[in-house]
């Protein structure tokens, strides 16, 4: 326990924790927002635009599945955020810090939650979907009252895991000027050797990740009408 009371003790620690924690929040909610905005119309494009879709095409389906989710996903993130850094000075202006971090952090789980989307889109019910388009009910409508609605559950977990996965790729965000409790862990932890700080680092991302898990499957309860 010497080191949990040399954590307590230690001023510049204890007062670089508070601002780690609020750092990896901003990452967090930034690239969560983004990625929910995008990447539900994408996974609801990928659905639609499959062969049996309500609006088949193949040559756009390939681009967006074939080309952009599936390398997109394929790519480590620790390199894809390495690559992106260029890119995240030209969107935001700066090339370091959290928010510099939310554009690699969105551009890698775009493609993850839109494929999540997609497969929750699929369990709807195909039967549901033909008597809305008998009953003389638009394309643009089914989706927005039948696919969307039905499949609010699976849409929401998939959010829920998601943003657990955000929480995980904020630490190594850290580790390449992202900051947050990646970067506290690897400054003091790591390169200084405090065992304390690596150990509440992850107490705390533990905690978060069980937070949201908790509030996603409540959510994901409450939406479901089934």
């Amino acid at each position: 326990m010497d080191f949990f009371n040399d954590l307590v003790t230690n001023p510049g620690i204890t007062k670089a924790m508070w601002p780690a924690f609020i750092e990896t929040m901003q990452m967090v909610a930034i690239a969560g927002v983004f990625t929910v905005i995008i990447g539900l119309p994408l996974g609801i494009l990928l659905l639609n635009t499959s062969q049996d879709g309500l609006t088949p095409n193949k040559p756009l389906n390939v681009v967006l599945s074939g080309i952009i989710v599936n390398i997109t996903r394929s790519i480590p993130f620790a390199i894809l955020m390495v690559s992106l850094i260029p890119f995240a000075k030209l969107i935001v202006g700066v090339s370091l810090g959290p928010v510099a971090a939310s554009v690699s952090l969105t551009i890698g789980t775009i493609p993850f939650f839109a494929r999540l989307v997609e497969t929750a889109l699929r369990e709807v019910s195909g039967g549901k979907i033909d008597a809305a388009l008998v009953m003389g009910s638009t394309k643009m409508q089914v989706i927005r009252k039948v696919l969307v609605p039905e499949a609010m559950p699976g849409i929401v977990a998939a959010g829920t895991t998601t943003l657990v996965t955000l929480i995980g790729y904020s630490a190594m965000a850290g580790l390449v000027g992202g900051g947050g409790l990646g970067r506290l862990a690897y400054n003091y932890g790591f390169q200084r050797y405090e065992p304390a700080i690596m150990v509440v680092t992850i107490v705390i991302m533990v905690v978060m990740v069980q937070l949201v898990q908790v509030i996603g499957d409540r959510i994901a309860r409450v939406v479901d009408h089934r």
